[in-house]
């Protein structure tokens, strides 16, 4: 274990699953992530190894034949996995969300139904909120659901799916104006639908097209899609939770925990960053001494090291927050925020402690360089969140005049 980052006040258990995560990470992802991720090629192997160690149940309940851990132990996983390979935190992710929002407030017959098979990775979670016309602007939804009978039938068009072509369970976000009085403000008139489909692309079930791979600058390996609906089906036991208008509520329980997730991620990536940068400057050797032994060097890494820790030190504290019970989107912003912005940073000044290197593709931190901005826009962008912190916070110290 590194001496950056550490939790402390974690049980044997807990300690137990991550050094077994992080083995797993050293041994499987790290070596063969940026190959894999020129080719921009789906980790299966990898994905097939994270089955194995139960990683895809670490927070469905014991009842349903997952692990029934905390959202701090998921998260510390998941800073390690991305610090791996980002994207493997990625296919994970989209999953998790996905079985925490039905753990929250499926019915008991969908908890049963899927959790199960998910817990198991049989059945492989993504959820669809934004459009290709609105970003981060979820109140604008047009993708609409219209009750036929015992039926909904959905159209409308999704974007930005991760795990879009290989998932079998995806949540959808729609509008579903039927049975709300005129003049319902916009989020009180949503539901979450959960949609079955094969895993691949085109039609991949009546009415539900996958048209392929969106091509990315970074975050490879993992597939990001758009989701078009056209006169799709779904029974009306389909609804999350059982009733129409809750679809919004839902959505941001689980985005509350994907930015916890989003900070794991900023972490991973920052501390791989680090790593590589303290490591290349021991070897590099400039005017007869490793350019570690410059001052200019020292400053960059020193900058770098406490980022690392701050960010960590953020996201586990908005992680044990939300385990607590209490809410926490203010600290979950702030982490997400914080994590993603230093994440870039470290990221850049290990770019630039490898000189010309790290414009090489045989170099890792070029695969980090291009990875790193996905986490200033993802889970709703920078502005987004200093929008969320600054309402909280004005919440919080409301002028008593």
């Amino acid at each position: 274990m590194s001496r950056l980052a550490q939790t402390h006040g974690l049980t044997d258990v807990q300690q137990e699953i991550l050094s077994t995560v992080r083995d797993f990470v050293d041994k499987e992802i790290i070596p063969v992530a940026t190959e894999l991720e020129h080719r921009d090629e789906y980790p299966q192997e990898i994905v097939d190894g994270l089955k194995e160690l139960g990683v895809f149940g670490l927070m469905i309940p014991e009842e349903y034949g997952g692990l029934g851990e905390s959202l701090l132990t998921y998260a510390l996983c998941v800073e390690e996995i991305a610090r791996g390979w980002m994207s493997v935190s990625g296919i994970i992710n989209t999953h998790f969300i996905v079985a925490y929002m039905l753990k929250q407030h499926g019915t008991q017959e969908q908890k049963d139904t899927f959790l199960p098979r998910m817990a198991a990775g049989e059945v492989r979670g993504a959820f669809s909120m934004s459009e290709p016309a609105l970003g981060s602007d979820v109140s604008a939804i047009t993708s609409k659901a219209v009750e036929d009978g015992d039926e909904y039938v959905l159209n409308g068009q999704k974007m930005w799916l991760t795990n879009g072509g290989t998932s079998t369970l995806v949540a959808v976000l729609v509008r579903s104006d039927e049975g709300h009085p005129e003049g319902t403000a916009p989020h009180k008139s949503m539901t979450t639908f959960l949609i079955e489909k094969e895993p691949g692309f085109g039609e991949v079930r009546p009415g539900l097209t996958i048209p392929g791979k969106i091509d990315k600058m970074g975050y490879k390996g993992v597939d990001t899609t758009e989701l078009i609906m056209d006169g799709l089906r779904i029974p009306a036991n389909r609804v999350l939770g059982g009733t129409t208008g809750r679809g919004f509520y839902q959505m941001m329980d689980g985005v509350e925990v994907g930015r916890v997730n989003v900070a794991a991620r900023g972490c991973g990536v920052a501390q791989r960053a680090f790593e590589l940068g303290v490591s290349y400057a021991q070897q590099r050797h400039t005017f007869g001494k490793a350019i570690a032994q410059h001052q200019a060097i020292q400053f960059k890494l020193a900058e770098m090291a406490t980022k690392v820790e701050a960010a960590h030190a953020m996201m586990v504290n908005a992680a044990r927050k939300k385990d607590s019970g209490e809410r926490n989107d203010l600290e979950a912003g702030m982490a997400k925020y914080l994590a993603s912005e230093y994440c870039k940073e470290v990221v850049e000044d290990a770019f630039r402690i490898h000189g010309g290197y790290g414009f090489s593709k045989e170099y890792e931190i070029e695969r980090l360089y291009r990875e790193a901005p996905m986490l200033l826009i993802g889970e709703g962008t920078a502005e987004i969140q200093k929008m969320i912190i600054g309402r909280r916070l004005l919440e919080e110290y409301r002028f008593q005049g």
